[in-house]
């Protein structure tokens, strides 16, 4: 799978993403249940991993971009956590390990960008679940107003550099391939000094596949997975045809 600009900073990515952590308590409730290890699919950084082992859970993270991983191990190093970083493609996955549990957050599911990327990726899901054993995701709900954004620069939000303690503003210009489900979406950093004047612009790609409930409820049964829930958040919201997320939990029921 080719790499979008997106991860080629792992460091920035970490910056905007490590703080967020509705999904991981949902995951621990899951984590509790269940024994171990614990599998995190396209792991990144370890948001989710670091949490789970910090409580006590023994966690595998793959990931196929060394640089994320290695800023994963960095992050990790020292705190006697039970975390095993791997570096491979989830397509084809090979642990050598059966696993109760395992999950893949971040929408990371949206960068399966063929059918077979999909069947591929759920085939190494299924191979490495145990029978009955749970899997969690998510994808971004494929709504109207996800889809048809206009093709021109558009505000998306503003963080604060926790480093810096500068404004960083971000903009987004996207586009939506109907026929290959796909939406490209540009990525526009711009940064900000102490004084509010903007000091550079950072601009990056990444293509993102969606998915529709029905199709997906074809695509999980044909790799031996049965859906248990269905939710438009990580705080069991159940979806609607406004939803902007979907989060899917599914129970291994047969080998593929």
């Amino acid at each position: 799978m080719k790499f979008t600009e997106e991860y080629n900073d792992p460091i920035l990515y970490d910056k905007e993403n490590n703080s967020y952590q509705e999904d991981v308590s949902y995951l621990l409730k899951w984590a509790s249940k269940t024994g171990g290890p614990i599998i995190d699919l396209a792991c990144g950084t370890g948001r989710a991993a670091i949490p789970l082992a910090s409580k006590g859970h023994r966690l595998i993270g793959v990931d196929a971009h060394s640089g994320m991983l290695n800023l994963a191990r960095e992050k990790s190093a020292g705190l006697g956590l039970q975390i095993e970083w791997v570096e491979q493609d989830c397509r084809g996955l090979s642990l050598n390990v059966k696993s109760p549990f395992m999950f893949s957050v971040g929408n990371s599911f949206q960068h399966f960008l063929t059918n077979e990327d999909q069947d591929d990726f759920l085939s190494s899901v299924n191979k490495h679940l145990e029978r009955g054993g749970i899997f969690v995701f998510g994808s971004r709900f494929p709504s109207v107003e996800e889809l048809l954004q206009p093709a021109e620069e558009e505000y998306w939000k503003t963080y604060i550099d926790p480093v810096s303690q500068n404004k960083v503003d971000v903009y987004t210009i996207s586009t939506y391939d109907s026929l290959s489900q796909i939406q490209h979406y540009i990525t526009i950093r711009k940064f900000y000094d102490s004084e509010g004047m903007q000091t550079n612009e950072k601009r990056t790609s990444i293509n993102l596949r969606y998915v529709f409930p029905r199709e997906m409820e074809r695509l999980l049964l044909n790799n031996g997975m049965e859906i248990v829930h269905v939710f438009s958040d990580w705080q069991e919201t159940p979806v609607r045809s406004d939803s902007y997320e979907m989060v899917y939990v599914c129970r291994k029921m047969r080998e593929i």
